[in-house]
């Protein structure tokens, strides 16, 4: 399967919901979402919540990166990755980065290739 990162730096192609997503488990995708019932607080959250194309697709996206503003940044910039970006690493994704430190050391790969 190809590497598919989001602007943020997380790996899209590795994400529970993506995975789920693409291979249609329903079952899957229920457990997934009783799951981020609990672990974020959102009793509301249904299987169409965490149904994910992946952030670059930008047809289903999951609650959270449907609203994103690195996301929103990002796609607006017409940049691959945040990596790609000349105000690289902005205020915005130095604050994701104390949440996702992994999302960090994705593009800061991604920038010594570039």
């Amino acid at each position: 399967m190809e590497r598919i990162v989001a602007y943020c730096g997380l790996v899209c192609s590795e994400c529970e919901a993506y995975l789920l997503t693409q291979a249609n488990d329903t079952a899957g995708l229920e457990q997934l979402a009783a799951k981020w019932r609990l672990e974020y607080n959102a009793p509301d959250m249904t299987v169409a919540n965490v149904m994910c194309d992946g952030c670059l697709a930008g047809e289903r996206l999951n609650s959270y990166c449907g609203m994103c503003p690195i996301r929103a940044c990002g796609s607006e910039r017409g940049v691959a990755n945040c990596a790609h970006c000349a105000d690289y690493a902005c205020a915005n994704l130095q604050q994701f980065f104390n949440l996702a430190p992994s999302a960090r050391e994705t593009l800061e790969e991604i920038r010594r290739t570039l």
